[in-house]
């Protein structure tokens, strides 16, 4: 599990498996944060952190201890006071990370060019924002032949090829995905 505060969490699968009809608390949340992604894993993998200012941390599963289901976790990247995590990803979900901006721009970054660091760090820079771009609102791990959709807050829905998109280096804005006008914004 991982939260906008930058909170990373593991439990095992079993500890979910009596839910009650009112439901079973998954995680301890601080004031403010809330749960953004949770994605099953086997203590083999990589995970990518990825904040809307365009830092990305990469650290090995193994260094996240199980907690159980009440608990906050443990601080997967430290965040300066006005970023957050927007998205989680796994090494293996794909070979390339697709990061997109909040006025339609975009890119692919090899993984390969993440290198593996200590949880809890500041990460490094993936995507250089700048007011042409806006924020880094989500990152995926995809691979050649998979395929996106990208939705605007006004439901203008476009559906692109990964492989369609640019394959650029770790620090740089990426390039024009969609039109977007000033008040839309992407989902």
């Amino acid at each position: 599990m991982a939260t906008r505060g930058g909170m990373v969490k593991k439990t095992p699968v079993k500890e979910y498996e009596n839910v009650r009809k009112n439901g079973l608390q998954a995680i301890v949340l601080k004031e403010k944060d809330e749960l953004i992604e949770v994605k099953a894993t086997d203590n083999t993998k990589d995970i990518f952190l990825v904040t809307k200012k365009g830092q990305c941390i990469r650290f090995h599963e193994t260094d996240v201890r199980t907690t159980g289901r009440v608990s906050m976790g443990v601080i997967g990247m430290n965040l300066d006071e006005d970023d957050e995590v927007v998205a989680m990803q796994l090494d293996r979900q794909g070979e390339y990370l697709l990061i997109v901006s909040e006025n339609g721009y975009g890119k692919r970054t090899l993984t390969s060019e993440f290198h593996v660091q200590n949880r809890g760090g500041k990460g490094l820079k993936c995507y250089k924002i700048m007011d042409k771009t806006g924020c880094v609102i989500g990152a995926k791990a995809v691979n050649d032949g998979n395929e996106i959709m990208m939705i605007t807050n006004e439901g203008i829905v476009i559906r692109t090829g990964c492989d369609d998109i640019s394959l650029l280096k770790r620090i740089t804005s990426g390039v024009k995905l969609m039109d977007i006008k000033a008040e839309e914004g992407i989902k």
